[in-house]
């Protein structure tokens, strides 16, 4: 699970922006330390808000904080009259910080470049790419591979098919739960999260899921974002990934409609033919027909789960 700033920490891109441009504050640091790209679940199905998140880390002190003039001062500001309401005595005391700022999610994604995240609630199961200098929302899961071969099993129709008959549901819109739907998941054999993507890099079965999955979402990403309407800019500062803007304001106009969402409810015949040629790759992974009923591959699915469940407890 992603991240929960527990108040208002979230700010336009405009001011983060301005911030950036600014000089380094009173102990030499720039507020680079403490802004960073901020994506939610309607972000992933949208368009993104372009936000950004005031981020003081996990054990930053107030008086460190504080020498981040601007942030701190917002936060101060926007954050600490609510927390100052709360009964929670630890969190009056540490109003300027997270209150679950997921440690455990940071140090998995340490030294990656990318993440795959999937909204916690969504009407389509779908899963991005997301830059591993972005903060993620805890109304996203994050799963800590940066390997395409992941990312297409995980995108395939059979993990979707699982992942709604183990899942819950928040009205018609189906929820995610990564204890019932990710974790009891059995992955082809030698193909698992679990080890490093390096040990299957010639598996002819990992090159044909990564070279379909890669496929889908160059397709998907094109339209989205056509080059022809939408520019790549870089952030005031290094270090941070570039951000989409339109060309001009009717690019922009038009882009609205391009979301993930309006994508998955039409289905274009290139999205399913492309999502066709990942589905077959991941079928062979299994060692199925491509054209295998969702019903009887969960079956078999169930039956790996046992397996393996039978195998660990030996």
């Amino acid at each position: 699970m992603g991240d929960t700033k527990g108040g208002p920490f979230d700010i336009p891109g405009e001011l983060a922006r301005e911030w950036l441009r600014l000089p380094a504050n009173p102990n030499g640091r720039h507020n680079s330390d403490v802004l960073k790209p901020w994506v939610n679940g309607m972000d992933l199905t949208r368009r993104p808000a372009g936000k950004w998140i005031v981020d003081f880390g996990m054990t930053m002190t107030a008086e460190d904080a504080a020498l981040y003039e601007e942030p701190f001062h917002l936060i101060r500001e926007r954050v600490r009259p609510a927390w100052e309401r709360q009964r929670a005595a630890g969190r009056r005391h540490r109003w300027w910080l997270h209150p679950r700022p997921r440690p455990k999610m940071w140090r998995a994604l340490d030294g990656l470049t990318r993440y795959i995240a999937t909204p916690t609630v969504a009407r389509h199961r779908l899963f991005v790419w997301l830059d591993a200098r972005v903060c993620p929302d805890h109304q996203l899961i994050v799963v800590a591979r940066d390997d395409d071969v992941t990312f297409g099993i995980l995108h395939s129709r059979f993990h979707e098919a699982w992942s709604l008959r183990l899942g819950t549901s928040l009205e018609d819109r189906p929820r995610y739960t990564p204890t019932t739907t990710f974790e009891t998941f059995p992955f082809p054999e030698g193909l698992s999260p679990d080890m490093p993507a390096a040990d299957y890099t010639d598996d002819p079965r990992a090159i044909a899921i990564a070279e379909a999955a890669r496929r889908l979402v160059e397709l998907r990403d094109r339209w989205l974002n056509p080059p022809e309407w939408v520019e790549w800019v870089h952030e005031p500062v290094p270090g941070y990934p570039k951000r989409p803007v339109a060309r001009d304001a009717a690019a922009a106009k038009e882009l609205k409609t391009r979301t993930l969402t309006n994508l998955y409810n039409a289905r274009p015949h290139w999205l399913s033919d492309a999502q066709a040629m990942l589905d077959a790759a991941v079928a062979a992974a299994y060692g199925w027909d491509p054209d295998i009923p969702d019903d009887e591959a969960l079956r078999f699915l169930l039956a790996l789960n046992s397996a393996i469940g039978r195998s660990s407890e030996r």
